[in-house]
């Protein structure tokens, strides 16, 4: 059995949008799952909006979109209109998983809250994808992924010493949160297959950030001192950072004693290691500057490759500090599969790559994600909808 099998058979009405709900519902989608993505009319999930775009136009492809939506379908309905919202409501009647990111208390009002659907459908499971919840002294709040790092004390760490907060560029609350949103609707699937009731489970922004957190949460406690930046290094050992080579960046990780013994060997400066400021880990921590300098020092007089291959020859973990288009063309990601091609119609032009996700295998599906409203009357008559409710559920959305 390929992951694409997983859940096979599962049917998932995703009511959300930008990144992380749809990203819980793509970990679903490629892991076998049915997908239906509810649009609204107009312009519908906010990523396709969000630059940068292949093309112009309304053919143009975001990125983001892309990234979080492929493997599903895609119907428009107006929920705002009863028609709609009835039409969702039968959809749920044949789900097994609702997820919606809307503002907490939003879905209730539109009459498509956690008791709406349980009520038409005992056995779905609900998630509710929010950056802060529906309780506590945040509830309802509305949140971005820049405004949890914030938030959370992430930015005030990520920089270097006396520099300004800065922003981590991957979106790692709304990713995480995604992850943790498909975690726990697999977690409520195999409690359902225990009870026969489904039930409401959620995700937070903030929840994620702060579990991204958790051993730096902890040193705090531990210490009693509040974490700062430390650019590229570690708190927890040294040397663990980058360091300039004449041609570039390498990053090394000496994260004990014996590496760190190997590493001052390979550099020739064996002296360090009856300096009592480096003896452990602990004393080259408090002492991380001074041996940064040192260290540095001996990098700066090789070419990265030159650092590479001597440090690499004495088994202490380096690599180079690629960019972008270095690190996805290196070798290794191209081993892994981590950049894919879209899986296209015969006779629809290319579409945009694709990123594997670590747990999917060969077999997985690679289905461009749908254009707005791509699926809707034949997902509808899927669904047992007639003919003239087909008709006029299109047209209230065009």
């Amino acid at each position: 059995m390929s992951s694409a099998e997983t859940f096979e058979g599962i049917r998932v009405l995703e009511l959300t949008t930008t990144i992380a709900g749809p990203y819980s519902a793509m970990i679903l989608a490629d892991l076998g799952a049915e997908v239906i993505k509810v649009e609204r009319p107009g312009g519908g999930d906010d990523a396709r909006s969000m630059p940068p775009h292949r093309g112009t136009g309304p053919e143009a492809e975001s990125s983001v979109f892309h990234a979080v939506n492929r493997n599903k379908r895609s119907i428009v309905l107006d929920l705002k209109d009863p028609a709609g919202r009835e039409a969702f409501l039968r959809l749920a009647e044949t789900a097994d998983v609702v997820v919606q990111s809307y503002r907490p208390g939003a879905a209730d009002k539109l009459g498509l809250g956690w008791a709406d659907v349980h009520a038409r459908n005992p056995r779905a499971v609900y998630c509710s994808v929010s950056a802060f919840g529906d309780s506590g002294a945040a509830a309802g709040l509305p949140g971005y992924d820049p405004l949890i790092q914030a938030f959370t004390g992430m930015m005030s760490m990520t920089g270097q010493p006396g520099g300004a907060p800065v922003r981590v560029a991957p979106s790692l609350t709304d990713l995480t949160t995604g992850m943790w949103a498909a975690m726990a609707i697999m977690a409520a699937l195999r409690r359902r297959d225990l009870t026969g009731v489904g039930e409401h489970v959620e995700a937070t922004l903030v929840d994620s950030g702060f579990a991204l957190l958790c051993h730096q949460i902890i040193g705090m406690y531990a210490t009693g001192a509040t974490p700062g930046p430390l650019g590229s290094a570690s708190p927890i050992t040294a040397p663990y950072e980058c360091f300039e080579t004449s041609d570039g960046w390498v990053m090394i990780a000496a994260g004990n004693d014996g590496l760190f013994a190997r590493l001052c060997r390979a550099l020739g400066v064996s002296e360090l290691l009856m300096d009592e400021r480096f003896v452990g880990s602990a004393a080259r921590v408090g002492n991380r500057e001074v041996l940064h300098e040192i260290i540095q020092a001996c990098v700066g007089r090789f070419t990265t490759e030159g650092c590479l291959a001597v440090l690499r020859e004495a088994k202490i973990p380096v690599g180079p500090v690629h960019d972008l288009r270095e690190a996805v063309e290196h070798p290794v990601a191209v081993d892994r599969g981590t950049v894919l091609d879209a899986a296209v119609a015969v006779g629809e032009p290319p579409s945009l790559p694709m990123v594997r996700l670590p747990i999917d295998d060969a077999g997985t599906s690679r289905r461009r994600p749908p254009r707005l409203g791509e699926h809707s009357e034949t997902v509808l008559r899927e669904s047992g909808f007639s003919d003239d409710e087909i008709t006029k559920l299109l047209e209230s959305t065009t």
